[in-house]
């Protein structure tokens, strides 16, 4: 029997993702999800944004919401950001945090590729979307899993 997304990490590494995602979002107004399934079929990035409607994290007040995606059986990833995000940031801005996952994951360092990514998302959505005083946390912070 196969590794299912929701048994691929213990639940001491989905907490530390999770302790990572919340650390991440006390320094930005902006959300960070991660998001696990088995496969990806098709585009991972089409894939990705299929997720991201999904998980509604185009709700968000200034439209900050990242996606941490993986197909795990397929080993795709993927990392997209809502509209306001991109109005501010330069092209191709998540290529350096997706090659530093990279570096992590050809180690089979999943946990710590994950936590690695999801601080440098922080850092960066902290410089365009610092935390004011009012901010509230518009996102779940625990990971979902894909239903297959």
């Amino acid at each position: 029997m196969s590794i299912t997304a929701k048994e691929f990490f213990k639940p001491e590494e989905q907490e530390d993702i999770k302790q990572a995602i919340i650390a991440a979002e006390l320094e930005t107004s902006g959300e960070i999800r991660v998001h696990i399934e088995n496969i990806c079929k098709g585009e991972v990035l089409d894939r990705a944004a299929t997720v991201f409607h999904h998980l509604k994290m185009t709700r968000t007040h200034l439209r900050n919401g990242v996606l941490i995606y993986l197909a795990i059986k397929h080993r795709k990833f993927a990392i997209i950001g809502d509209k306001g995000i991109h109005r501010v940031v330069p092209e191709n801005f998540w290529d350096d945090i997706k090659e530093g996952m990279l570096t992590f994951f050809r180690k089979e360092e999943f946990t710590e590729g994950l936590c690695y990514a999801i601080r440098a998302a922080g850092e960066q959505l902290k410089k365009y979307f610092p935390r004011k005083p009012d901010d509230t946390d518009e996102l779940p912070d625990d990971i979902s899993f894909g239903k297959d």
